[in-house]
């Protein structure tokens, strides 16, 4: 055993973490440790690395057991040495031998005949060389690659870069250390997709156990082969991936469910018994044993799966027209670093979008300029009727620390009654005085709901979400990704959490050079794409440019559906009916035009209506409140107009489909 836990109990203030746990890490072993917001899985790795003390128990370790543990708490570190010298401080005794070996061969430069010199020198060559200390630099450079830097970078100060950068170069050095045990606190959540695929395949080569908190379901499956679940203040240890974890689990609580009933039946027949003789001399005794039995059987506890179900129910109160964004010749670069160039993109009604691809591509950058939030060079529209929410990784640290939960929600704009907003954060977990908590005093998944909340009640057509996963329980992701099926509008999301991806986006937008490119199509079908591609590719190379196969060309001529136009139907087309639609979208273009004037003339009427040189004449407040109420009916009705013609263009456009 290389690390664990023995009998401990560790109480957090008045609350019970763990309860009476023993949990032994072995070498070879690949651990996700999970478990909900909130249970403490963070805390116990600080139990096991003796940050904290168990209120009873032990925590053993081997004697020469190395530990390296990566936790948010460690982007306090600050220096201006390159990300490189950071990494190359696994490697203290190469950087010792080095400036040994240097120094020691001046001395024998200036004392050639010294023998003790000689040996000493020699020595250090030798430890050099079992060290493999020569190629340190190799191997850190080459984590670093992996984990997302450029050449240019490894060269640039530490301090130069953010903090989800810090925590790479932070995890490079730990992984280079080569620890025994490597405990990581959400690596995932501070890398992008590219950077996720190397960090599994390197760590299923390491030689050390390693120990992962993540909501990551894919890293999870991938990467580890225990599951350990902190539930209900108990440790229940799982030997799989998260797939079997979730299998195994349901198995247990069959099992125990009916062990517990099966009991109860038991307990039941053997009171009715107790009830039936215990009055009856001959049977008295009899009955006393039934009952001293019953005292000493080891009760069964009945399944109450106790889980946090944040209810999340993104409403919206109007229906955009076709189009919601447009993106025309967008130009954004920060300083030599071209992001984007004459790029161009539409962002349709009922688009489901997911913004892909490795870190530095602009990903977050191209999301902030479809919310606005972003200069850049070149032309964005918004459409007719959208009512946009932009929740951004940046809003958690833009809540107010000292503001409470329930304050927070007020400052929201949305005109709900305190009452309404209780019961809203009662959904995300917040119930009674939780609500009155300071933002300050909550946990990363706390904050994380606490801005969902703020995004939620917003009521709009068209979300923008950055990275909404990041600090949620897997439960939490599976019930936001159900959410946002159900959710009447559209919205585009920048994440690296492929489960949630895959359960979200019917299309694909990466950065290509310095491009929008677009895949029609879910995550998993844009992965058989890309792989059939590449295949093609390598198959084209091996034979100097032709495909291998005729199997190959004929795949190859086959057009990739997602990527594709439609392909034209062979069907006869119906003229008469593709005319009516043209005509009614024509209409309702033309409609959408019209109540945008209606709209702007109507916000100006009604801000006359304010003005003291109205309102303090009689006549013309009554001319001006005439004007308005007209301009509001006729609001009203190009709005009814709209929705009606709406509805039907949606079915001509089904029976033009069909």
């Amino acid at each position: 055993m290389l690390l664990g836990l023995q009998n401990v109990t560790f109480e957090f203030g008045a609350r019970v973490i763990v309860s009476d746990a023993t949990w032994h890490i072995q070498p070879g072993d690949r651990i996700g440790l999970i478990g909900y917001n909130g249970t403490g899985k963070s805390t116990l790795l600080k139990v096991l690395v003796g940050q904290y003390s168990p209120s009873a128990g032990t925590v053993e370790k081997g004697r020469e057991t190395t530990i390296g543990y990566l936790h948010q708490d460690l982007l306090s570190f600050d220096t201006n040495e390159s990300i490189t010298g950071v990494a190359l401080g696994a490697f203290e005794r190469v950087q010792q031998l080095e400036k040994d070996i240097e120094r020691l061969g001046k001395e024998l430069e200036a004392n050639p005949e010294s023998e003790e010199i000689l040996l000493k020198y020699t020595d250090a060559l030798h430890e050099m060389d079992v060290l493999d200390g020569y190629n340190v630099h190799y191997k850190a450079e080459e984590v670093l690659h992996g984990l997302g830097f450029s050449n240019e970078d490894l060269e640039k100060p530490y301090k130069q870069f953010s903090g989800g950068w810090r925590m790479r170069v932070l995890l490079a050095k730990m992984i280079l250390q080569a620890p025994d045990v490597l405990l990581l606190d959400e690596p995932t959540n501070h890398l992008d997709l590219p950077s996720i695929e190397w960090l599994e395949k390197y760590l299923l080569n390491y030689k050390g156990s390693v120990v992962i908190v993540s909501h990551d379901k894919f890293f999870l499956n991938r990467m580890v082969n225990k599951i350990v679940e902190l539930y209900q203040r108990q440790l229940h240890i799982y030997t799989g991936n998260y797939d079997y974890y979730e299998r195994e689990k349901d198995i247990r609580i069959d099992m125990q469910q009916r062990a517990y009933e099966n009991q109860q039946d038991y307990i039941r027949q053997q009171e009715r018994f107790i009830e039936r003789f215990k009055a009856k001399a001959s049977k008295a005794a009899q009955a006393q044993s039934v009952q001293k039995r019953l005292d000493k059987l080891d009760v069964v506890e009945d399944v109450q799966l106790e889980r946090p179900d944040i209810r999340i129910n993104f409403q919206m109160d109007k229906t955009p027209g076709r189009v919601l964004v447009s993106l025309k010749h967008i130009n954004k670069r920060f300083g030599d670093n071209v992001i984007l160039e004459n790029a161009t993109g539409e962002i349709d009604r009922g688009d489901k979008i997911a913004l892909i691809g490795a870190n530095g591509k602009g990903k977050s950058t191209l999301l902030r300029i479809v919310a606005e939030a972003e200069t850049f060079e070149g032309e964005r529209v918004w459409g007719h009727n959208v009512d946009e929410s932009f929740y951004a990784q940046h809003q958690l640290e833009a809540l107010n620390l000292n503001n409470t939960i329930l304050d927070e929600m007020k400052e929201c704009g949305s005109q709900k009654t305190e009452m309404e907003l209780r019961s809203l954060l009662g959904g995300f977990l917040f119930g009674g005085d939780d609500v009155e908590k300071k933002i300050k005093v909550l946990s990363g998944g706390e904050k994380a709901r606490v801005a969902l909340a703020k995004t939620i009640v917003s009521k709009a057509n068209f979300l923008m979400l950055d990275e909404p996963t990041n600090h949620l329980d897997m439960h939490s992701v599976e019930l936001l990704a159900g959410a946002l099926n159900k959710y009447p509008g559209s919205y585009i999301l920048v994440s690296h959490d492929r489960f949630f991806i895959s359960k979200t986006a019917n299309k694909i937008w990466e950065i290509v050079d310095h491009k929008i490119k677009e895949f029609k199509g879910t995550y998993q079908e844009w992965v058989e794409w890309n792989e059939r591609m590449a295949k093609i590719d390598a198959d084209k190379k091996s034979e100097g440019g032709k495909p291998k196969t005729e199997s190959v060309k004929k795949e190859e001529a086959k057009p990739a559906a997602p990527m594709q136009e439609k392909a034209v139907s062979n069907a006869p087309v119906n003229r008469e009916l593709q005319r009516e639609l043209q005509k009614q979208q024509k209409r309702l273009m033309a409609l959408e035009t019209e109540i945008s004037k209606a709209s702007d003339e109507r916000a100006r009427l009604e801000k006359a209506l304010g003005a003291p040189e109205n309102y303090s004449d009689k006549k013309k407040f009554a001319l001006v409140e005439n004007d308005y109420r007209k301009a509001h009916d006729t609001l009203q009705s190009l709005n009814k107009e709209y929705e009606s013609l709406f509805e039907k263009v949606m079915e001509l456009e089904t029976q033009a489909a069909g």
